[in-house]
């Protein structure tokens, strides 16, 4: 992406925000009106109640470069009509062709808990192909929950809510004793009562499968009677859950960087700590070729061998940090490298020199990686809040909906308690991957599963698998979420096109290979290389050939490589 979150120019977090996609795995997905593959078994556009949300035209406004608006939909669809909604902002990149335009493509950047609307901002639109761009309005949205949403998801730390470690010091990278265990149990539960605390009753309400609802409102809202859609990463999660719900009205829809909803929570952990183990490896062994002789190592052995050297150093000695009181652990370190898969273009080169770094004992360039940006995105979400307290004048109300929408106490409009955090705070992904992942599957309520998993995770992947099971770990004792994963169901769908890259850590390849096949007539699009996701990072064969289908609707052979 020209850099979602965490400089990458792809869509997704890495795993020092949560694993993102390890609680993934999603369970069965349907409208009310139960289970099936048909997807419009109860037909949301025509049920009286749903009338005035799908009956919304958006009202859009200069918001820098882009036009901004706002979309209601309704906190809980069972009960639509009980007054309480999410307002989400939207933003659109208006083709400059008018002329040609086609209609308006959707997209979603990743996360979960990425801003829709300040990556279009920041020049999101970018990320398609010159022939997409000309022909659609590109458009995105923040999630219900998400960044600008009101109301929005907040899980604070407390640290009244964390536990004491009687002095035992910092958690070790792998809880292997059982004091270890109570710890890492103890701080997921401080984790998940504030979440609870700070969110006051929405958790039930950011699954994705509520999400793929909103999408469907959205479409209508922009008078299109099917939706172009492209998915970054868990935007292909929720492209799979929109398909499932509503497969005859989409047109086009691509999915990078695939999540498999097949895989259980235990599977999808594995398979991304194997994913993060893999692509460190080539890391090493395609250094040269990328970074040239900047490499911290003569070859991939070395190379390898000291990664792991620091790792090992890190447990016990924390790798000092200039002008900092604190080091980097183990955790910091594996994270740090663990970034640096997403884009290898963009970030093996500074990854080389934080290693060669701390070789000599600096961790300072290590822990840059992360401040950056750190220092990016809050710059970013200082900007969109200022683009948004200019947009909100009076919009109290959202269009065509009779009922008041929640607004910001900040904004100078009283909100009723029940309707959750209104701050505006623009940056809540933390919150968000943790709630809309724990809402995504039924995650185990207690805790044996997770260590017989993390057990599994670090003797395929190391502490690369052990970061993706002790990221979910608070989910234990946060709000139960939906059933057991399911392949996709999704009869009558249009041709969806699925894009993996062979290289990837964060959404293994074989994800990419699974999803394919479970949709009807699912097209596979490979691109040979390391990093995450394909579209948007300038393959011009994978540009051309995700355009020519999202334009001209021209299949892709299934099999393709780039």
């Amino acid at each position: 992406m020209k850099s979602p979150k965490h400089t990458f120019r792809v869509r997704v977090l890495a795993p020092s925000l949560a694993a993102v996609l390890a609680a993934l795995p999603l369970a069965g997905c349907s409208t009310e009106g139960g289970h099936g593959s048909t997807g419009e078994r109860t037909d949301a556009a025509t049920r009286p109640e749903l009338q005035r949300f799908y009956g919304q035209r958006l009202t859009w406004r200069d918001c820098g470069d882009v036009e901004c608006a706002r979309l209601t939909v309704p906190r809980d669809y069972a009960h639509p009509g009980d007054g309480k909604t999410f307002v989400l902002p939207v933003a659109r990149a208006a083709t400059a062709d008018e002329g040609r335009r086609i209609g308006t493509l959707v997209y979603n950047p990743g996360g979960p808990g990425e801003s829709g609307v300040a990556d279009l901002k920041e020049g999101g639109a970018e990320s398609f192909g010159a022939k997409a761009r000309a022909r659609f309005d590109i458009v995105s949205f923040d999630p219900r929950g998400v960044a600008g949403s009101r109301p929005a998801l907040d899980c604070p730390e407390d640290e009244e809510d964390t536990a004491e470690d009687d002095g035992a010091g910092a958690q070790p990278p792998v809880p292997r004793t059982a004091a270890a265990r109570a710890q890492a149990l103890a701080d997921a539960r401080a984790e998940a009562t504030a979440c609870r605390r700070g969110s006051r009753g929405l958790l039930p309400h950011v699954g994705t499968r509520d999400v793929a609802r909103d999408l469907d409102v959205l479409r209508a809202a922009l008078g299109e009677r099917k939706l172009t859609y492209v998915g970054w990463s868990y935007g292909t999660h929720l492209g799979s859950r929109y398909a499932e719900q509503f497969p005859r009205r989409v047109r086009a829809m691509v999915l990078d960087g695939a999540v498999d909803p097949s895989l259980g929570w235990a599977q999808r952990a594995l398979s991304e700590g194997t994913g993060f183990r893999r692509a460190v490896d080539d890391y090493a062994t395609r250094c040269a070729d990328v970074v040239g002789t900047g490499c911290p190592g003569a070859g991939p052995k070395e190379i390898r061998r000291l990664i792991h050297g620091l790792y090992a150093r890190a447990e016990h000695d924390p790798l000092p940090v200039e002008g900092e009181e604190e080091g980097l652990g183990a955790t910091e370190v594996v994270d740090a490298v663990s970034m640096a898969m997403y884009t290898p273009e963009e970030q093996w080169k500074p990854l080389s020199a934080a290693l060669r770094a701390a070789a000599r004992g600096d961790g300072t360039k290590l822990a840059e990686l992360s401040e950056d940006e750190e220092d990016e995105e809050a710059e970013a979400a200082e900007e969109a809040e200022r683009d948004e307290e200019a947009e909100k004048d009076d919009e109290a109300d959202g269009p065509g909906v009779p009922e008041r929408a929640p607004r910001s106490r900040s904004a100078g409009t009283a909100v009723d308690d029940s309707d959750g955090p209104g701050d505006d705070s623009l940056d809540n992904s933390d919150a968000a991957i943790l709630a809309v992942s724990c809402a995504d599957t039924a995650y185990p309520r207690t805790a044996e599963p997770y260590w017989d998993a993390l057990d599994r995770a670090e003797k395929k992947a190391g502490l690369y698998g052990v970061s993706s099971v002790l990221s979910v770990l608070a989910c234990k004792d946060l709000p139960e979420g939906t059933p057991q994963p399911r392949r996709v169901a999704a009869e009558g769908v249009a041709p969806v096109l699925v894009v993996g890259t062979t290289g990837d850590p964060a959404t293994p390849y074989e994800e990419a290979e699974s999803l394919a096949e479970q949709f009807p007539g699912g097209m596979l699009l490979t691109y040979e290389a390391p990093g995450h996701t394909a579209y948007g990072r300038g393959d011009a064969c994978v540009t051309k050939r995700v355009d020519d289908y999202l334009v001209g609707l021209r299949a892709v052979p299934d099999g393709t490589t780039c």
